[in-house]
C-alpha cells in the first residue's frame, strides 16, 4: 500500500469513510490524508468539525493503514474492537486480536487475518519494520500447531456466512 515518489516509498493515502463535507474541509485546511494519522485527535476534530470520537475513528482508521499491507478492511476490523492506535494494540498478540474478533463476529475468519492482525501488533512494537502480513503465515500455522484454537471458537466459518448471502 505504497507508492514511489523518487527513490523512496511513500505510504498511499489511507481510505477513510469521510463526508463530502469532511473531505471540503480537510482541504480548505491544507491537511492531507497521509497526516491524520500523526494528529492530535483535538486538531483533526477542529479542522473536520466533528466530535473526538469521530476524529479518534477516522484517526485509526488511518494510522492501522499505515501498516505496511494493511487495508481499510482489516483496519475497521481493529477500530471495531476499540483499538484506535498502534499504542493501543501494542501489549496484545495477533492469536488474541483474531480469538477476539471471531468472538465478537460469531464465525471464524480466514487465517489471513491472523496473520494481519500478527503484523499490526509486530509494526506496533517495532514501527520502523517493513515485513508484510503474508510474512507472519508460517509464524501463525506454527503457532496453532503448537497451540490449536480455544474450545470457544465459533463453529460456523465465514465461508458458510458470505455464502449464504449471495
Amino acid at each position: 500500500m505504497s507508492f514511489k515518489k523518487g527513490n523512496r516509498m511513500q505510504p498511499s493515502p489511507p481510505k477513510l469513510p469521510l463526508t463530502p463535507e469532511e473531505k471540503q474541509r480537510l482541504k480548505a485546511s491544507k491537511v492531507k490524508l497521509n497526516d491524520i494519522a500523526l494528529m492530535e485527535l483535538s486538531e483533526l476534530a477542529f479542522y473536520l468539525q466533528t466530535s473526538i470520537e469521530r476524529a479518534q475513528y477516522l484517526r485509526g482508521l488511518a494510522e492501522f493503514q499505515s501498516v505496511p499491507s494493511i487495508g481499510p478492511k482489516v483496519s475497521e476490523r481493529v477500530v471495531q474492537m476499540g483499538f484506535y492506535s498502534l499504542d493501543d494494540i501494542k501489549q496484545t498478540s495477533g492469536e488474541e486480536l483474531i480469538n477476539r474478533w471471531e468472538e465478537q463476529c460469531g464465525y471464524w475468519e480466514d487465517p489471513c487475518l491472523e496473520d494481519s492482525f500478527r503484523c499490526i501488533v509486530h509494526y506496533a512494537n517495532h514501527p520502523t519494520s517493513e515485513r508484510t502480513w503474508f510474512d507472519f503465515t508460517d509464524e501463525r500455522k506454527h503457532y496453532r500447531e503448537q497451540n490449536g484454537y480455544p474450545a470457544t471458537r465459533p463453529t460456523v466459518s465465514w465461508k458458510d456466512i458470505f455464502n449464504k448471502t449471495r
